[in-house]
């Protein structure tokens, strides 16, 4: 079976020959897409242009940049700029991130998120087809839109959210073009699918009208000492997530059947730091978000994924010789 894969890169430009020698080997091996993050550190634009001058075929975006430190014309401008540079390859990708970045690092109140990335879409689909659009809605006010000075190559830039709660999910089954989902349990993914294709129905749309990005990246690795270690990150990582990173992640584990685990998890971080909150953590409840494995079983685990709906893997693959990690990727590919 075929598989579109995507990538995650970091961006340090102290590390940019690591970064777009993997990027160009992605690119080569056949990779569907390659994303760049942002949180508080470097910001994803800066290493987006450099990624687009040093691939070809693989599309480019970002997984994620928030919806609040930008207005809709700022990140229309860095979007289409970046299409322009790419030939269009770039894909749209945006979240509400969380309120550590948005009220400690860019001093934004953190509000409800839902309203706000409804508006972020319109307007930046608005700019992008260069309307002159008046909008009055609960966070922009706009009179008669001056016509952006960019011709992107894309006539309409597939947007992707980043959405958690049932009803930000069903937004994005409405009006976005594909689902960056988090914290999804391996047991729920098919039924979740499900759902956000039933709600694109109901909305007047395809049900394949929506991009599923699988929700964790299937980490191919061989060694089991370099495994082992991966899966004690993968621990730290989700303790940080329950406890630390917001209500909003702390519920998304009640939701799918882990609020007993949640509630321990948290109360060992508040009483005993992250020591005690990683500790808590029940020894299988990682495996039930992740997946790392060899090659064959990670072939395996893909072909799970899009039996239960998953249109587009993320992966991860774990090795330092160029030429081994592009023959693994192109297998994986298939």
């Amino acid at each position: 079976m075929a598989h579109r894969i995507s990538i995650s890169l970091p961006w340090d430009p102290r590390d940019a020959e690591e970064i777009f020698e993997r990027a160009r080997n992605a690119d080569e091996a056949g990779v569907d897409t390659i994303w760049m993050n942002e949180g508080f550190g470097h910001d994803a634009f800066s290493g987006l242009t450099l990624l687009a001058t040093e691939t070809s075929n693989a599309r480019i975006g970002t997984a994620i940049v928030n919806a609040y430190s930008r207005t809709p014309g700022a990140l229309a401008q860095h979007f289409a700029t970046i299409d322009q540079l790419s030939e269009g390859r770039v894909t749209i990708g945006l979240g509400s991130s969380g309120p550590g970045v948005i009220e400690r690092f860019h001093g934004m109140p953190f509000q409800p998120a839902i309203g706000r990335l409804r508006e972020v879409v319109e307007l930046i689909r608005a700019i992008w087809r260069h309307e002159r659009v008046t909008h009055h809605g609960q966070w922009y006010d706009i009179e008669r839109a001056l016509v952006m000075g960019v011709d992107p190559v894309q006539e309409e830039p597939p947007i992707y959210l980043a959405t958690l709660h049932p009803n930000s999910v069903r937004m994005t089954a409405e009006l976005a073009d594909g689902w960056l989902p988090a914290w999804l349990p391996f047991d729920r993914l098919a039924s979740e699918i499900a759902q956000l294709r039933e709600w694109a129905v109901a909305a007047g749309r395809e049900p394949d009208a929506v991009t599923v990005r699988s929700p964790s990246s299937v980490t191919v690795c061989e060694d089991r000492e370099r495994a082992d270690a991966i899966r004690q990150g993968q621990r730290q990582g989700l303790a940080f997530f329950v406890a630390r990173n917001g209500d909003f992640y702390y519920r998304q584990f009640g939701r799918h059947g882990f609020a007993d685990e949640a509630a321990a998890i948290k109360r060992a971080w508040d009483d005993g730091g992250a020591p005690a909150g990683i500790a808590a953590v029940p020894d299988e409840l990682p495996a039930s978000f992740n997946f790392v494995g060899g090659v064959e079983a990670s072939i395996e685990r893909l072909d799970w994924e899009a039996e239960a709906g998953v249109d587009l893997h993320q992966v991860t693959i774990v090795g330092d010789d160029a030429r081994a990690w592009q023959e693994t990727m192109r297998r994986l590919i298939g």
